[in-house]
């Protein structure tokens, strides 16, 4: 009964306006006790300022630089192996498995549209129908930037507008089609493994989404989908596995990638709740797409 109470109040917040306004606040330089909130932060959150490249929290301009701060790099090793599938992000897997046909698992009792996730098109959710998809959901406390699971050759973004409802695990279970109503940014790839994509879905509070070839996508909040193209002229982006892809700037977060069928095969072991870091392997191709 609490949990039910919870949604129909997050239902009920206007859910931009607070995140902009929470954005606001976290991209201030002079914003008051931020050093007092930004320390507090990190005993709530038990985050591990050792890891950062800068490990002094007081050397942070703004509490959103704190928040998207870079790691020194000998703290994850990305996988080296050909073929293997690099965790995109330190996070805990939501779900993870097969698509069937258009339809993906979110929590007990609920699944959304593949073709919604993707902006509405079957042509483009197509390649991944009856393919397998991974789910990862980044708390406040962890690090919030995204890289790439496999190198690849971007072909397009997609923005799609939408709400902002909370995406820890409390909520993915009790708001239907939750992923593919929040706003998000999906990233079209060709890879080894065939056409891969890379949703970034935004939640409450998270006052941007970026990625390194654009900047931030997010906001201005817009009102129609939006698809960018990436593949002629000087457009044309390569990025290695394990290259920084995006990031998020406020707040906990989700990440959904998604392969075609027969395409790759997901490390034994892995599931719901289970923590990953960043570079470790989440998989492996499992044969090149014809």
């Amino acid at each position: 009964m609490l949990h039910r109470l919870k949604v129909l109040m997050l239902y009920l917040l206007p859910h931009h306006l607070l995140s902009r306004l929470v954005q606001w606040s976290a991209c201030c330089r002079y914003f008051p006790f931020r050093k007092l909130i930004t320390r507090w932060f990190i005993r709530h959150y038990n985050v591990d300022m050792s890891e950062a490249l800068e490990s002094d929290p007081n050397a942070y301009p703004n509490f959103n630089s704190f928040f998207t701060r870079a790691l020194r790099t000998e703290v994850r090793l990305v996988v080296q192996e050909t073929g293997q599938i690099c965790c995109p992000a330190d996070s805990a897997i939501s779900q993870l498995g097969n698509i069937h046909g258009a339809k993906i698992f979110q929590a007990k009792g609920h699944a959304y549209s593949l073709v919604e996730l993707l902006g509405g098109s079957e042509e483009r959710a197509r390649p991944y129908m009856g393919g397998q998809f991974a789910t990862m959901y980044l708390s406040p406390g962890d690090y919030h930037r995204v890289h790439m699971p496999l190198t690849g050759r971007l072909l397009e973004t997609v923005y799609i507008p939408g709400r902002l409802f909370s995406v820890s695990p409390d909520y993915t279970k009790y708001v239907p089609r939750l992923f593919a109503r929040n706003e998000r940014v999906a990233c079209i790839f060709q890879t080894e493994a065939g056409p891969m994509a890379v949703v970034l879905v935004g939640a409450i509070f998270v006052g941007s989404i970026e990625t390194v070839w654009a900047g931030e996508i997010t906001p201005p909040r817009g009102k129609e989908i939006k698809v960018t193209s990436y593949t002629t002229g000087d457009n044309i982006i390569q990025l290695d596995r394990g290259d920084e892809l995006g990031r998020f700037n406020m707040g906990g977060s989700t990440i959904i990638v998604l392969f075609g069928p027969q395409c790759v095969k997901w490390q034994s072991g892995l599931g719901p709740e289970l923590r990953v870091r960043f570079g470790q392997a989440l998989g492996c191709v499992k044969q090149s797409p014809i």
